[in-house]
């Protein structure tokens, strides 16, 4: 964002390709594994950002957020098969972290449900953006908007988690 706005979208490009690279390396280093998500976020960057730069076309870093939001999407409704998963992805991510909620499977199923549609709305509202308005609305809103609308998501979400475990039932210690 700040070498965008002191630059332009070409060093913006390039920048978001080091620190991807950077951050992957990073992650490497710290955990001795990398986070499949980082992954496929930086390998896009790389492929989308490397096309930008190479044909000097700022189209193709302006659709990246779009593929990596379907990605998610499609990974997350993979995870719904039974032949590929016993759980739903957001249940073995919230399992990943140590977390300890705990809901009936046709609630981790809904949850998922509605991280595949978060995913979907992210994705077509970037594309959206990127196609009807100007450059700089677009960076402003991948940023800020996107940012906002993840953690209003994240909110709504934790406020229904809650809503449907017993946790808010049980006196505290």
């Amino acid at each position: 964002f700040v070498a965008y706005k002191l630059a332009d979208i070409y060093v913006a490009t390039g920048v978001i390709i080091v620190a991807s690279i950077l951050q992957v390396t990073v992650h490497w280093f710290w955990k001795r594994r990398v986070n499949p998500m980082h992954l496929v976020s930086s390998g896009l960057v790389l492929l989308f950002g490397g096309m930008t730069l190479l044909i000097h076309d700022k189209a193709f870093i302006m659709w990246k957020p779009t593929v990596v939001n379907w990605l998610f999407a499609a990974a997350f409704l993979l995870s719904l098969w039974r032949r590929v998963s016993d759980r739903p992805l957001i249940q073995r991510m919230f399992g990943a972290s140590g977390g300890q909620i705990e809901l009936a499977e046709p609630l981790w199923r809904r949850l998922n449900w509605m991280w595949i549609a978060f995913f979907l709305l992210m994705g077509a509202a970037n594309l959206a953006v990127f196609r009807n308005f100007d450059e700089n609305t677009w960076v402003n809103f991948k940023l800020w908007g996107m940012l906002g609308l993840t953690l209003a998501f994240i909110l709504v979400q934790g406020f229904w988690i809650a809503s449907r475990t017993d946790a808010h039932d049980k006196p505290a210690n």
